[in-house]
């Protein structure tokens, strides 16, 4: 048994035998200590020192010497099979934990152990894991069909001369795919956030608003202009749901809260249509069903709709409380080829979203990458194309990357991250690897085709690093070629799927979503935007290129980030050296000197007067000599706790300012 165990032993791979060193270890120390460890690893555990455990082991104890003392052990054939039966089940362990890595994309730290492993397999089916062990279920799990609802998101508009009006869609967009949808139990979907419109102080006109949506609040024709979307990937059982199958479930919720919404004079709201919902199962086999019954209840509520096209994972981010995968036969694919994921330095995979290095490789059943969003958006826009026609679908916002946004997925808390950590490069799969290495080679430095080895890990801190700190690698000849392609392979994906998505919702306005990276802002480096592909140390504007693309395309920047002075009197960002607001105004300032479309979102929740009024002063600017706005605003979140009593009065007040309406001072 024991030539039989070591023979398995010497089998496993690097990580398998890290598992097993503790177990070496811990024989060296019961040979040296063997009173200690003989006792406690007596059932098979180690390092117990409970009272109980002590006492059943009392029947291997000697009485006591002349001088007083007493000496624990046991026989050395029960000692043995003790060793045995510890080496049988880490070698099992171990290799489960290989299995899961190789063939399940389980995102497993090297020396995992079993409760790694159940805490993996309890997310993915939808409960919620805290770091301390705590467990629960989901708000999926509240109900039997497993529905949830979306979180709702409030928005508020403060201007609409930028979006443009709507157009009957091309000819060519008249085909009619269909489909079956998975048949998993976890609720999926949810209508996130609400819109509100508002009148700005610098419309001069009312040719300057938006010409095809009017509609009608408290008996009086409003102008309806663009509006706001939330972001938020949370889902709550409480306003309108559709499951993993694409069915609406719990329509009676959702008919109430659209009814709350809409008596506070509310324009819309925005729902989030998941890849991984629509098109589960098979290539091009599409599943609308619960989506149009959605629809067709929001547009009876005479709401209007801002749709996400979201092309990432739901699950494993702060906040999310389910999961919701990529489509199943992507997964399949990632099986056999983990290189269509986003890969970091230690070759760790993150399927959250597919890497941009396959925009054009055809590595999804013959299709490239691009080619599958497009395909995508085109088939939801000829499925939906009476909403179009009618103005119920008023925006649409195309998720880039991980969350929806468009960066990197640099700081991934599954794989440890933890603010305010720096985050590390994604650049390690073999197709941007082999972009990197034509950039290199074109540059005429072959030996530069490598990403950074000195740039930390996850949870490092700029100056501990030699490629962060100041007068680092990343001011170097290697580091400003490094950092000009990794952030140009982010400009050129988002280039190459908004010319898509313009080109499949002609005439709608279309809209991309940018985070703000704060922390370290105020270093030289800025290493957090750094890894999160935003080249944007102190010498050098990293949004300017951004906004520039997204002008190109005549998108909307949606950016999430805006309310400083609210999130400064909540938390200190003075450790991680983060300056939210100064990066707010720089990249609003990169948007507006091209005259780009900006709406934005709340990142705290606020019921208060004093959060409200900030949220009116960062959204109306009504001191800009120049007459710069945020067109639109989106309020996080809808739900019990904001439509309570008090609450609710000053919600609807902040609503009604958000109008340019003129409202009662009243003590809150």
């Amino acid at each position: 048994m024991a030539s039989e165990m070591q023979r398995y032993d010497t089998n496993e791979d690097d990580e398998e035998m890290d598992v097993k060193e503790e177990d070496d270890e811990d024989d060296d120390d019961e040979d040296k200590n063997g009173t200690f460890n003989a006792m406690a690893g007596f059932d098979g555990a180690h390092g117990s020192s409970s009272s109980n455990r002590f006492q059943h082991h009392q029947q291997y104890q000697e009485p006591p010497t002349p001088q007083g003392g007493s000496r624990r052990c046991r026989p050395l054939e029960e000692k043995e099979r003790t060793k045995l039966r510890e080496r049988q089940r880490r070698a099992i362990t171990a290799k489960i934990l290989a299995g899961l890595r190789r063939h399940g994309n389980y995102n497993l730290r090297v020396r995992a152990d079993i409760n790694d492993v159940i805490a993996a397999l309890a997310r993915e089916a939808g409960w919620v894991v805290l770091p301390d062990g705590t467990t629960f279920p989901s708000k999926s799990h509240s109900q039997v069909t497993g529905a949830t609802g979306g979180t709702p998101t409030t928005m508020v508009t403060s201007s609409s001369s930028h979006i443009p009006t709507q157009h009957t869609p091309p000819a060519s967009l008249k085909g009619t795919p269909s489909g079956f949808q998975n048949t998993a139990d976890h609720s999926a979907c949810q209508v996130k956030s609400v819109f509100i419109p508002t009148s700005s102080p610098y419309d001069s006109s009312s040719t300057a608003r938006s010409q095809t949506s009017a509609m009608v609040a408290d008996g009086q024709d409003t102008q309806n202009d663009p509006f706001l979307v939330g972001s938020g990937d949370s889902l709550d059982k409480q306003l309108g749901v559709i499951n993993m199958k694409s069915e609406l479930v719990d329509a009676d919720g959702l008919v109430k809260q659209l009814r709350v919404l809409k008596s506070i004079n509310v324009d819309g709201v925005m729902v989030d249509c998941w890849w991984g919902i629509v098109e589960a199962n098979a290539p091009q086999d599409y599943n609308w069903n619960g989506y149009k019954r959605l629809f067709q209840v929001v547009r009876e509520h005479k709401l209007k709709i801002k749709v996400v096209m979201s092309f990432h994972e739901c699950g494993g981010n702060i906040g999310d409380d389910v999961c919701i995968p990529l489509p199943h036969w992507v997964s399949e694919i990632g099986r056999s080829n983990p290189d269509i994921y986003f890969t970091d330095r230690a070759g760790r995979r993150n399927p959250e979203c597919l890497s941009w290095g396959i925009d054009k490789e055809r590595v999804l059943k013959g299709r490239t990458a691009v080619e599958v969003y497009f395909d995508y958006m085109r088939s939801f826009r000829v499925e939906f194309d009476e909403f179009f026609e009618d103005g119920i679908i008023s925006m649409v916002e195309v998720g880039l990357g991980p969350c929806g946004e468009l960066r990197y997925p640099s700081n991934p808390v599954k794989h440890g991250w933890r603010y305010p950590g720096v985050g590390e490069f994604q650049c390690y799969d073999q197709y941007l690897l082999k972009s990197l290495r034509k950039a290199a080679e074109a540059r005429g430095h072959s030996f530069w085709a490598r990403g950074p080895d000195n740039a930390g890990s996850y949870n490092s801190q700029p100056q501990e690093t030699g490629f962060f700190c100041d007068g680092g690698d990343y001011d170097g000849y290697y580091g400003r070629f490094f950092l000009n392609w990794y952030s140009q392979v982010l400009v050129d994906h988002a280039d190459r799927v908004l010319s898509l998505a313009k080109l499949a919702f002609d005439g709608t306005c279309i809209a991309a979503k940018l985070s703000g990276i704060h922390w370290w802002y105020k270093t030289s480096s800025h290493a957090a935007e750094l890894t999160a592909g935003f080249y944007n140390p102190s010498n050098r504007d990293g949004y300017v290129a951004i906004a520039a693309m997204l002008k190109k395309h005549g998108a909307a920047l949606n950016f999430k980030c805006a309310e400083m002075s609210m999130l400064e009197q909540a938390v200190d960002f003075s450790e991680a050296l983060g300056d939210p607001e100064g990066l707010a105004w720089q990249v609003l300032n990169a948007a507006w000197d091209v005259s780009l479309p900006v709406c934005s979102e709340n990142a705290l929740l606020c019921h208060d007067r004093g959060g409200y009024n900030c949220l009116l002063e960062k959204a109306k600017l009504l001191n800009d000599p120049d007459g710069k706005h945020i067109f639109a605003f989106t309020y996080l979140r809808l739900g019990p706790l904001l439509i309570d009593g008090q609450n609710f009065m000053e919600f609807e007040r902040f609503v009604k300012r958000m109008h340019g309406e003129a409202v009662l001072e009243f003590q809150s």
